[in-house]
Order: C-alpha cells, then structure tokens, then sequence
C-alpha cells in the first residue's frame, strides 16, 4: 500500500485546508496510507544550526524520504504560500551531507500534489508558486488535478466549511489520480 504524507499549510487546529485534507484521507481509504506531518518543532531555516541538523529537521528528512508521495494542503497568504510552509521545503532542499553540496536533496523525484482552500481565487497563485518552486527543487509534482477551494461565505463568517459536491469530487479525483501517479 503506497504511504502518503500530508503537510497541512494552515497552524490553526480547525483549518479549512486540515478539513480537506481529513476528507481527502477518506476518499484514500483501503488505497494508500496517510500520515500527517506534526512541524510543530521544526526551527527557521538558520545556517548556523544547519550542522548537524536539528532532530526535528531529521524528522521532516525522514518523514519525507518513508513517503511515496506528499499532498501539501495550503491556503494562499498574499498571493503565495504560508512562510511556514517555505521553511519546510528551504530544510528539505538544504544537502543534507556538507561534504558533497551536489548529492541529491531528499526532494529529488519524490512525488508531490497540492491542494488548496481559500479565498474567491481559490489558492491558484499560491498552488502555481508552489508547484513552481518543488519543481525548480526536482521535485515530481503532479500538475494535472490540482484542486482549489473558493470557501463559501459560511467558513468565513461563521466558521463552517460547506464543500460542494463538485468540490468533493474534485477531491475524490485528486486523491485518485495521485495514488495512480506514484
């Protein structure tokens, strides 16, 4: 059975993207194994404490490199990615052996989807942003499928998260396509 790691962009317990990313998990059931990736403990990116690595930077290596794919689920901060979720992928691009700067990173070939729920423009320019940048890192990201959200007005004004049938769908898709894609 293929093993998934989710990365929820969102740090708030009750995320929007953490509710897509429970209802993606459903739809992979009996298909693929999901993890959930806990961050909490991983520092900013500082050279200073690159070598050796901090435990909760090996941690996210690992995390990763035991993956066959990883579904990043992200809302869109000002037209782009949580920095948050840029420092994730800053750790996982660094070498990880400072004698050989060439070796491959643990982002090399791994395979990558995303998916995104927000505002009216439903996390295009962050999923493009995001897509671009794991590519430039040799990252395999699935382009084809991608899902955006547009929240209704409920998730906005009181917290609730409706998602429509075709939304759902879209979800049902994705997970499917990605688990055939790795």
């Amino acid at each position: 059975m293929k093993k998934i790691l989710f990365i929820i962009g969102s740090l708030r317990r009750g995320s929007f993207n953490r509710q897509v990313a429970v209802l993606a998990e459903s739809y992979l059931k009996g298909k693929a194994q999901v993890t959930y990736l806990d961050y909490s403990a991983v520092p900013l990116v500082n050279q200073d404490i690159e070598y050796p690595a901090p435990e909760a930077v090996t941690a996210l290596r690992n995390a990763v490199a035991q993956a066959d794919g990883v579904w990043i689920f992200t809302p869109e901060y000002n037209y782009s990615y949580p920095g948050h979720v840029k420092n994730l992928i800053d750790w996982l691009s660094r070498p990880v052996d400072p004698a050989n700067r060439q070796a491959p990173t643990v982002l090399a070939g791994k395979k990558f989807t995303i998916a995104g729920a927000g505002g009216v423009g439903a996390t295009a320019q962050c999923r493009a942003k995001l897509a671009e940048l794991l590519t430039v890192l040799k990252a395999d990201v699935m382009t084809d499928g991608s899902t955006g959200i547009a929240l209704n007005l409920e998730a906005w004004t009181e917290g609730r998260m409706i998602l429509t049938d075709e939304q759902k769908a879209q979800i049902a898709h994705q997970a499917e396509s990605f688990v055939a894609y790795i």
